[in-house]
């Protein structure tokens, strides 16, 4: 990138996290490409871009401020490449980069799950590959507005070639978190994820789920059982919460009125903001399970340990993928996560 020019970014997999992360990139007078499905770059492209959060920021791009694409044609003019896509998109989207992307190029995964920015080097080993996460939720709403509904930034991998891009994410609000390893910040957002299946099958907002004591107790169970197999495998996930992942196992299980007293930071959450497999459950679109629950259930076999709590999730999620729309109540929820445990003793 020559000196004083903008950062030329390029969004694969535009969708709501992308567009917004891209678009605070753009606020800031970034060069921003998404590219993505028609669906939303038409919608972007006819009515621009509103990007608003729950602590008030409220952002306008016009469409001229921003370029879009289906296919990746520009790529080589890119000084980053972000990678939003889900998981299960990460290695053909990426293939679509081979030959045309300039080598040294920064490529940050923005992913949910453990291990794209592996499969993203394995594809293109002359970049700068990052391993990276996004802590907040994105809820896209009509007419090209998306809103950041819960607290959190953005986690990445440390690399020397990030310095020149640090301006531009400090000035949209997106200072970047360096860690000099990623993977136990991966393992922890992992272990927050769980929650995702959970919000999919109750068909309520995050916030209302997280207030009821059942869905809570179900998160409990997922995120014990894993936390029992990372420590079989010494896999120690970092502190992303105010108390440590095993203690607050515990404190999900108390009644909701001690909950909203002593976590009411955690329920800070827009009204209408849903896990990303909600959303994906709505628009008929295969989710990232595989990724989240699948991880756990894949550790426990490697470490010789069952996980029937999160397999009996995976199972509820692929049935609702298949066409099984029902929606759960925490106490139906909490019944069958309770009954796959004790079956498994």
């Amino acid at each position: 990138m020559s000196t004083g020019a903008a950062s030329r970014v390029m969004v694969i997999g535009a969708g709501s996290i992308g567009i917004f992360v891209g678009g605070k990139l753009a606020v800031a007078g970034a060069d921003v490409t998404f590219v993505g499905r028609p669906r939303l770059l038409d919608e972007i492209t006819a009515s621009g871009i509103r990007l608003t959060d729950l602590d008030g920021g409220d952002d306008t791009l016009t469409p001229d401020r921003f370029r879009v694409a289906t296919e990746p044609h520009d790529i080589g003019s890119a000084d980053i490449v972000l990678v939003t896509v889900k998981s299960a998109a990460t290695a053909d989207a990426v293939r679509e980069l081979t030959g045309k992307i300039r080598p040294g190029t920064v490529v940050l995964s923005l992913q949910n799950g453990i291990g794209n920015d592996t499969v993203i080097r394995e594809i293109l080993p002359n970049c700068v590959v990052l391993a990276g996460m996004v802590l907040f939720n994105v809820v896209h709403h009509p007419g090209g507005r998306f809103h950041r509904g819960t607290e959190g930034g953005l986690a990445v991998q440390d690399d020397p070639a990030l310095a020149q891009f640090l301006d531009v994410f400090q000035q949209a609000g997106l200072a970047l978190r360096r860690y000099p390893e990623l993977r136990s910040v991966q393992w922890a957002k992992l272990l927050l994820n769980l929650n995702n299946p959970i919000n999919a099958l109750s068909g309520r907002p995050l916030r209302e789920q997280l207030s009821d004591r059942n869905y809570r107790r179900c998160l409990a169970l997922t995120q014990r059982e894993a936390l029992t197999v990372m420590n079989r495998a010494r896999i120690a996930p970092a502190r992303l919460t105010p108390v440590p992942p095993a203690l607050m196992t515990r404190l999900l299980t108390v009644p909701d009125g001690i909950f909203r007293r002593v976590f009411g930071r955690v329920l800070a959450i827009d009204p209408m903001a849903r896990s990303s497999m909600a959303d994906d459950l709505e628009l008929g679109r295969k989710t990232e399970i595989s990724w989240l629950c699948g991880e756990i259930v894949g550790l426990g076999t490697m470490v010789g340990l069952p996980t029937p709590v999160n397999q009996r999730l995976i199972e509820l999620i692929v049935a609702a993928e298949q066409g099984d729309r029902r929606t759960w109540t925490g106490a139906e929820l909490l019944e069958q996560l309770r009954a796959v445990q004790a079956s498994a003793r």
